[in-house]
């Protein structure tokens, strides 16, 4: 929710008597002008005003005295640190964090110098392990969202480092990352640090499969057994935001099996042995559901329709008509539980998933046996009336799903129970002196 919303919406809410205005200046008060962009500005100070400095530095770097580059690295890195710390103290935290953070990038900076100015030439990932045991570390002491992200952010970069140049997966490098700032999470899990850690675990999960050498779709295992953790978070925000990366992984995997997987050529590419893979899948969605069934979250066990691998099946109709039958599954599935929770968000995306199958089997199946006029003619009933359906079925839920949340806030006289409104007159009983008119 934001200020500028609450500033529109909320002299309407006061207006009808849902809240009063002692409640509407509290919830003003609660959003502040502008908070989150005062947040963020010093942050992108800091970072550009270290920017400009190493700039500078770099500039002139080679015509530098050895010992003045050592202090330089060491008066940076320390200044950042304790600018960083004085701030926290000062109740400054968005400031204070964010030296940190510049902190944190010249440490790996002053490793990478360091070892150019020794010329120190290192065949493996040791010296830069550093750099992310110390972000995982500040990450735990000091608490911050922005240290998490610059963590993962440097974990990926030490990976693709390690791939790339030396040819080689740094298993310490995912561990550090998995299992620290899985921790991490696991204590704190809110939405963005949950999204940030699934993009960044998918990233090291992608390049272990190219170190291997191994089919593409071995990369679900791992990126199921992420969706496998968010089903054991407590915390439903964050277990579901550490799952929604890999089911969009895995939907445009499908999507694209959908419109690609035409003939046997991707054989070779996607289908690894049937047993090992069917197992270690398995394996991973028993976790899943056994969190599910803890969590009280069962209704979501459909999203492992994306898992199905439909990959061995032969390429062309078969192929085609398998993964049709899971897109518009796992769409029906999100539609019937949005239906069924009152979820207006999780309708549309329902309803968008909806349509991107219906898209992709309007397409692919009648494209080539139907004259395109016709073609065009019959899409745009169909999308016509899908829209049309949709908007009535979105009209219906919340329509439901008003007096629901009038019954909630009433008290069982019907009076609101959380401010006092104007109390409507209460008609006298009939009397001698004032009989009952029949008019």
């Amino acid at each position: 929710m934001s200020r500028k919303f609450l500033e529109t919406e909320s002299p309407a809410w006061v207006a009808d008597g849902l809240i009063s205005a002692a409640q509407q200046q509290k919830l003003l008060a609660r959003y502040p002008p502008e908070a989150q962009a005062l947040g963020l500005l010093p942050i992108l100070g800091s970072l550009l005003v270290g920017l400009s400095g190493l700039s500078v530095v770099a500039a002139n770097w080679q015509g530098l005295p050895a010992a003045l580059r050592l202090a330089l690295l060491l008066g940076s890195l320390l200044g950042s640190y304790g600018a960083g710390a004085y701030f926290l103290r000062r109740g400054n935290p968005d400031l204070g964090h964010g030296l940190i953070g510049l902190g944190l990038i010249l440490f790996g900076a002053s490793i990478i110098l360091t070892s150019q100015l020794y010329q120190l030439v290192g065949y493996d990932a040791s010296g830069l392990l550093a750099w992310v045991v110390a972000g995982v570390a500040l990450s735990y002491v000091y608490g911050s969202r922005l240290l998490v992200l610059l963590t993962v952010l440097i974990g990926a970069a030490v990976q693709t480092y390690c791939v790339e140049s030396l040819g080689i997966f740094s298993y310490v490098t995912a561990w550090l990352v998995a299992a620290g700032l899985g921790y991490y999470w696991w204590r704190r899990p809110d939405v963005v640090t949950s999204t940030v850690l699934a993009v960044g675990l998918l990233w090291q999960a992608g390049l272990l499969i190219i170190v291997l050498h191994s089919k593409i779709t071995w990369f679900f295992v791992p990126a199921m057994a992420i969706y496998a953790a968010g089903d054991w978070q407590s915390n439903r925000a964050g277990g579901r935001a550490l799952q929604v990366p890999p089911l969009v992984a895995a939907y445009l995997f499908m999507f694209g099996l959908a419109i690609f997987g035409e003939t046997d050529a991707y054989a070779n590419i996607l289908r690894p042995p049937l047993l090992p893979y069917l197992g270690a899948l398995g394996a991973v969605l028993a976790v899943s559901v056994a969190g599910k069934r803890a969590r009280g979250r069962l209704n979501s066990l459909p999203e492992w329709l994306l898992l199905l691998p439909g990959f061995y099946l032969p390429g062309g109709l078969p192929l085609a008509v398998a993964t049709l039958v899971v897109l518009y599954a796992h769409a029906g599935s999100v539609l019937a539980r949005a239906n069924r929770d009152q979820d207006p968000e999780q309708l549309t995306v329902g309803a968008v998933l909806f349509v991107a199958a219906t898209a992709v089997a309007y397409f692919k199946l009648t494209w080539g046996f139907m004259d395109k006029s016709l073609f065009f003619l019959v899409g745009g009933v169909l999308l016509l009336g899908l829209s049309w359906y949709l908007r009535r079925r979105n009209a219906q839920v919340l329509a439901a799903a008003g007096p629901v949340a009038e019954a909630s806030a009433t008290g069982p006289a019907g009076n609101l129970t959380d401010a006092p409104g104007p109390v409507a007159p209460v008609a006298s009983s009939p009397s001698p002196e004032n009989p009952p008119r029949n008019d």
